[in-house]
């Protein structure tokens, strides 16, 4: 009987070890996945991060007096005129050899040819081609008929945050190279337009928005004189990108 005891305890001993163990918490292999996935995302988004921070610490960032005296030459005041009335605005070289670009409502209604595209040295050129136009996002991209390398600024690879510091060289009323400066209000319309607190007026259209490395980060487009709420705007430089690749590069 001793014996039948015995072997009926080594029975269930040997069940209950060779049994595998139930986990406390039913873990779903979809929720391990997503997990794993939102860890890669998150670390990526870290990292792009991280590239952005280096790249800007690479960079040095310019007094506005640098600002200005650096890149007030790469921008040019422009009058068009429909043979009967004229207009001004302002616009900017993004290459050495005179590409440039401006808002497309300084251009529109006006006369190809009747254009004077002139220099903060006072020299006045034509332009010699078109390369695009965007009437719904207010831009134009043309080539300036220039007899040698002009200073330009170049295009910025990220675009500021709401509370940094930006800066604008434009002709408001015909006054050239006036430079400004404010901050990124906001960013408007699926990051299409920039809405900041530096001046913009008539003829400050077409101007060069800038960032603290002297890179262009938009287009100056538009004000309301009437608001008091200094509510200005530019298009994001984003926005021209895939149209000027194949030229400046």
């Amino acid at each position: 009987m001793k014996f039948l005891f015995l072997l009926l305890i080594s029975l269930i001993m040997l069940y209950g070890c060779s049994k595998p163990a139930t986990p406390k918490h039913k873990i779903s292999t979809t929720s391990q996945s997503t997990q794993i996935a939102k860890k890669k995302l998150a670390i990526s988004s870290k990292n792009q991060k991280n590239i952005n921070i280096q790249q800007n610490k690479e960079k040095t960032i310019l007094t506005p007096s640098e600002i200005f005296e650096r890149y007030s030459p790469a921008v040019f005041k422009i009058h068009t005129s429909n043979g009967f009335q004229g207009s001004q605005g302002s616009g900017f070289f993004i290459s050495n050899d005179g590409i440039a670009v401006s808002n497309y409502h300084v251009f529109q209604g006006t006369f190809v040819g009747y254009e004077e595209i002139i220099l903060s040295n006072g020299n006045r050129y034509k332009i010699s081609n078109i390369y695009h136009k965007d009437i719904n996002n207010d831009f134009i991209i043309f080539k300036v008929k220039l007899p040698q390398k002009i200073n330009y600024i170049r295009i910025a690879d990220i675009i500021p945050e709401v509370g940094e510091k930006i800066y604008t060289i434009g002709s408001p009323r015909g006054l050239d190279n006036t430079f400004s400066s404010g901050e990124i209000s906001q960013i408007r319309n699926n990051g299409k337009i920039l809405q900041i607190s530096a001046p913009i007026d008539h003829g400050s259209s077409g101007g060069v928005l800038l960032n603290s490395y002297g890179e262009a980060i938009g287009i100056t487009s538009a004000g309301y004189d009437d608001s008091g709420a200094n509510l200005n705007f530019a298009i994001n430089i984003n926005i021209i990108k895939p149209y000027i690749k194949h030229l400046i590069d």
